[in-house]
């Protein structure tokens, strides 16, 4: 069952930044408008989460700046919603991989699967890549 509040220590483990640049990125972007509790503590709905995902992206993993996330996201925000969950898919997916191969180890027996492990990582994170380069 997933949360419908999270608190600022949470958000900032999630994304491993500090709570300043939450604040700052919250005064920047009109999409994310935590509810703050009786102490004035923030605390972000899973939809500020999902767009804090969506920032995240944009701007430290794509480099755009803070004017520029802002307007693909004005200009693509489903589109872009709809990237990134891709990428995070495909993510999980080579991390998943990754963790076949190492299960499997060096044993001579387990050659050709892990050779094709191998292969499908490979692959995943090229489409990984194209997809981010398209994005």
């Amino acid at each position: 069952m997933a949360k419908l509040l999270y608190s600022m220590g949470e958000v900032t483990e999630m994304f491993d930044v500090n709570a300043s640049l939450i604040r700052y990125w919250e005064s920047k972007f009109d999409c994310i408008r935590p509810h703050k509790n009786k102490k004035g503590n923030r605390m972000f709905t899973p939809s500020d989460v999902e767009n804090l995902k969506l920032i995240y992206h944009l701007v430290k993993e794509k480099g755009m700046t803070l004017e520029g996330a802002n307007q693909a996201m004005k200009r693509r925000g489903k589109s872009v919603k709809r990237d990134v969950s891709i990428l995070e898919r495909l993510q999980n997916i080579r991390a998943m991989l990754v963790e076949v191969r190492e299960s499997l180890g060096e044993n001579a027996e387990y050659e050709a699967p892990i050779e094709a492990v191998s292969e499908l990582i490979a692959d995943v994170e090229k489409e990984a890549k194209a997809h981010v380069v398209a994005v």
